[in-house]
């Protein structure tokens, strides 16, 4: 569970494994999903190909519905920028992400909804999966703070950048909360400023 704040923390919960690498953006979510005009909805529609082609595809596994967390390989995210790629994979439930290593627009635009994205060394991605493949029902915890990932016995040193992970535990990620917050600050600054009262010539 996040923090109803915009400070992340702790994010905690089952977890999903989803072995590959260079998994893409087109496979997250298809093209044609891009149509949308708002982002609800496309939960439904994560992986919607290769759930189609794949029926024991982890995302149509029972024993991962509800899951929190979503263990992935190296490059997940590549390809396309497209925005609705970490849009369905946090409405499908995942508040985290943690692999090998993600493709950098995908992890900036997870940054931006609130959505850590955490690396690990291969072997210990393996384990993890493994763990979680034989135990479902494990519950995981990833510390922000201390950096680590624990399910069980089971512990995991994880690594974000300095400047992303900072984002997370003080709230800035979230842009929008931030304007919003500074509303005041803003109206004074723009009072302050001679073009905004000037007429139309």
């Amino acid at each position: 569970m996040i923090s109803s704040s915009s400070e992340v923390h702790a994010i905690s919960g089952r977890g999903l494994p989803l072995v590959g690498n260079d998994i893409d953006t087109d496979r997250i979510i298809p093209a044609r999903f891009l149509r949308a005009i708002t982002f609800d909805g496309l939960g439904e529609q994560v992986f919607a190909d290769d759930r189609q082609q794949l029926a024991s595809h982890p995302f149509n596994q029972p024993q991962y519905q509800g899951a929190s967390v979503l263990v992935v390989n190296r490059n997940f995210g590549c390809g396309s920028s497209r925005e609705h790629a970490p849009q369905a994979i946090a409405r499908w439930g995942i508040q985290a992400l943690v692999g090998e290593s993600f493709a950098e627009i995908f992890f900036g635009n997870c940054v931006a909804m609130g959505v850590p994205c955490l690396s690990a060394d291969s072997a210990g991605v393996a384990a993890l999966q493994q763990l979680i493949t034989h135990t479902p029902a494990i519950a995981l915890k990833i510390d922000l703070d201390e950096m680590t990932l624990q399910a069980g016995d089971f512990s995991l040193p994880v690594t974000m950048a300095a400047g992303p992970r900072q984002m997370f535990v003080k709230g800035t990620w979230d842009a929008c909360g931030q304007l919003v917050a500074q509303a005041d600050t803003i109206a004074q600054t723009a009072a302050q400023l001679p073009y905004i009262h000037w007429a139309a010539g």
